[in-house]
C-alpha cells in the first residue's frame, strides 16, 4: 500500500504526462520559455490572483517573499510551532527572528488567539520589531485568515500564506494561495499538486512585489539576466517540471474530490476510535495528509506498529515542535506558550491519503487503529 500513490496517478495519466515531457525535450528549451509562462498564467487564474511567479522549490518561495518585504535584522516573524522546518528556517537567513506560535487543537493550524498574545508579548518586551506572520495551511486546510488578518492589520504586519500543503483548499469561494499579502506553495512530489522533482511558486496581487521577486529569483536581474541590479539567487522552475504540472493541473480538482471522499470514509470509520481531523464550516481541505490524534504517545506507537506489521505505511508529522529542533539551539528565537503543539507532536499520526485508496483498504487501516 502506498502512503501517497504517485505510481497509480502516473499510470492513469501516462500518455498526457509523457507527451508533455517529450515535447519539452524535443523543443530543447529546458530553462524558462513558453511552458513556464503558460503554467504561471494557469496557476494565477486557478488561484484567482494577478501574479504567479514560479521558482525552484517551496522554501525559496518563502525566502523570496521575505526578500520582497525587506525583512531583516531586528524583525520578528511569527510562525506556527507545529509545521515543517522550512517555514521558520528562512527567517534566520535574513537575520530576522522566528517567533513560535501555538496551534489550534482541532485544525492543527496557527491559533489566532495565540498569535495575538505572541505579538503583544513581543511588542511589550521591545527587543524585536513585529514585522510579518507566516500562517501555514497545514495538512490541506487553510488557516483562519479572517481572524489572523485582523491581528496582522492591527499591528501593521505583513501576512504570508504558506500554502505548500494547502494548494486546492478553499474558504468559501476563495482558493488557497489567495489569502496572504503574498502566498507561496511547493510542488514537491508528495504535495497536493506535485511535480517530478522540486518546484515552487509565489502568488500576489502586488505589482511591485512581483517585479522584485522576478528579479531576486534570477540573480537580481534588471532588464535581463546580465544586468544585475541587486543581490539575488538562482531559483527557477525547470521547464520539464512546468510541463508536468500543466498536465497535472488538468485533473487536479478531480484528485482533490477523491481525497475528500477518502477523508469522509476515514472519519466515518474512525470518529469513535481516535480524534479525527476537523474541517471548519465553510472550509474545504485538499487533504495533503489525513492526521489523527491518540490519547497518548504509547497508543500512537502501538497503532503505528500494527499498521507497519500489516504492510501499511504511516508517518508522524511532526515528532518535535519547531522550538525544540536542534537547528535553533544557537539561533535567536522567541517562543510563546506552545503546549498544544507539544501535545500534538506526542499524539498525532498520519495515515495513507490519496485519491486512489479503495474502500477495502480504508476498512483495513481503520480496523487496525
Amino acid at each position: 500500500m502506498e502512503f501517497r500513490d504517485l505510481k497509480t496517478q502516473y499510470l492513469r495519466h501516462k500518455e498526457a504526462i509523457d507527451g508533455a515531457i517529450e515535447r519539452t525535450v524535443a523543443n530543447a528549451q529546458f530553462i524558462g520559455g513558453g511552458a513556464v509562462t503558460r503554467l504561471e498564467e494557469a496557476l494565477a487564474a486557478y488561484v484567482g490572483v494577478k501574479h504567479c511567479i514560479s521558482c525552484a522549490n517551496g522554501t525559496d518561495a518563502l525566502l523570496l517573499a521575505l526578500l520582497a518585504w525587506g525583512v531583516g535584522e531586528g524583525d520578528a516573524v511569527f510562525v506556527p510551532d507545529f509545521t515543517f522546518f522550512s517555514t521558520a528556517e528562512v527567517v534566520p537567513w535574513l537575520g530576522a527572528v522566528p517567533v513560535f506560535v501555538d496551534i489550534d487543537a482541532d485544525t492543527f493550524n496557527m491559533s489566532p488567539q495565540a498569535l495575538e498574545k505572541a505579538v503583544k508579548d513581543v511588542q511589550e518586551e521591545g527587543r524585536l520589531r513585529p514585522r510579518a506572520v507566516i500562517a501555514v495551511d497545514l495538512f490541506g486546510q487553510p488557516a483562519e485568515y479572517e481572524e489572523i488578518r485582523k491581528t496582522a492589520e492591527r499591528y501593521e504586519l505583513f501576512l504570508m500564506e504558506d500554502g505548500a500543503q494547502g494548494f486546492g483548499g478553499r474558504i468559501g469561494g476563495k482558493r488557497a494561495c489567495s489569502f496572504g499579502d503574498i502566498s507561496t506553495t511547493s510542488f514537491f512530489p508528495a504535495k497536493p499538486l506535485g511535480c517530478y522533482g522540486d518546484g515552487g511558486a509565489v502568488f500576489t496581487d502586488n505589482d511591485g512585489w512581483a517585479e522584485l521577486i522576478r528579479s531576486y529569483k534570477v540573480h537580481g536581474k534588471g532588464s535581463d539576466k546580465y544586468d544585475n541590479i541587486r543581490i539575488g539567487m538562482n531559483s527557477r522552475l525547470d521547464t520539464i517540471q512546468a510541463a508536468v504540472l500543466s498536465e497535472k493541473l488538468r485533473f487536479f480538482d478531480e484528485e482533490v474530490e477523491g481525497c475528500n471522499r477518502v477523508a469522509a470514509a476515514y472519519t466515518e470509520r474512525l470518529r469513535d476510535k481516535v480524534k479525527t481531523p476537523t474541517v471548519l464550516p465553510g472550509y474545504d481541505s485538499s487533504w495533503a495528509q489525513y492526521t489523527v490524534r491518540f490519547s497518548d504517545e504509547k497508543q500512537r506507537e502501538e497503532a503505528a506498529s500494527r499498521l507497519r506489521e500489516a504492510g501499511i505505511p504511516s508517518m508522524v508529522y511532526y515528532r518535535k515542535p519547531m522550538h525544540a529542533l536542534k537547528a535553533f539551539e544557537h539561533i535567536q528565537t522567541y517562543k510563546s506558550d506552545c503546549k498544544t503543539a507539544e501535545e500534538t507532536c506526542r499524539t498525532c499520526l498520519s495515515l495513507p491519503m490519496h485519491a486512489y485508496l479503495q474502500e477495502s483498504e480504508i476498512d483495513k487501516i481503520s480496523q487496525l487503529l
